[in-house]
């Protein structure tokens, strides 16, 4: 792989996994709780958010050379309200039902504080695709942490994957996943799970310095 092929790469990876918004930064955690019900309504909310993350950090980053930095924090946040709005109406086009399901979260996507951090920390620093493409990373790692949440709370919650049921009529669900309480106990297990992940990796990476065997760091 060439250098500006891998360093394309690095840039939209940094936010898929290794700066994961929701399982490494935890970052958005009012619409991660509040609407990961369902695998629905996390991937729909997904999905918005990466659209108006990518699309707002392609005009800041047009915008970076004449943007006062007096009033840059104020502009973001016009440009921002401009693709949530576009957002907002779109939903509401195509599926009422989704809309309300999402209720006042998809409007508050413009205080998403993934969307206005990147918008400050990289596109207002470089240029439009390299904007895009560290926005599209975040954005998708975004969802991918929201789809986690929603398709446990939905399989345990409902007994259902995106409104198919799984288990049959006999299934006992656990209502709890399906209340606050619920997107608590996943986000906490899932953080766990990725913590473990990354002690591993560390407890491998020190193996490997050190000339020990694995197997003797992970039983220390």
């Amino acid at each position: 792989m060439n250098p500006s092929a891998a360093k394309t790469w690095d840039e939209f990876m940094e936010g898929v996994w290794r700066q994961n918004p929701v399982f490494v930064m935890v970052l958005g955690m009012c619409p991660t709780l509040a609407v990961t019900v369902s695998g629905i309504n996390a991937l729909s909310m997904g999905a918005a958010t990466t659209f108006v993350l990518v699309c707002s950090c392609a005009l800041v980053s047009l915008m970076r050379s004449f943007t006062p930095k007096e009033v840059r924090i104020a502009v973001y946040i016009v440009i921002i309200a401009t693709f949530v709005t576009v957002v907002d109406y779109a939903i509401q086009a195509i599926s009422l039902a989704l809309y309300d399901a999402l209720g006042a979260f998809i409007q508050l996507i413009v205080v998403n504080c993934i969307i206005l951090g990147r918008a400050e920390a990289h596109a207002s620093k470089h240029g439009p695709l390299p904007a895009m493409i560290n926005a599209a990373g975040m954005g998708i790692g975004f969802a991918i942490g929201l789809l986690a949440l929603g398709v446990v709370r939905e399989i345990l919650g409902a007994g259902t994957l995106f409104g198919i049921s799984l288990f049959g009529a006999g299934f006992q669900p656990w209502v709890i996943m399906v209340l606050p309480p619920g997107g608590f106990f996943v986000l906490g297990a899932w953080l766990l799970f990725f913590s473990w992940i990354e002690r591993r990796k560390l407890r491998r990476q020190s193996a490997k310095q050190s000339g020990k065997p694995v197997e003797a760091t992970q039983n220390a």
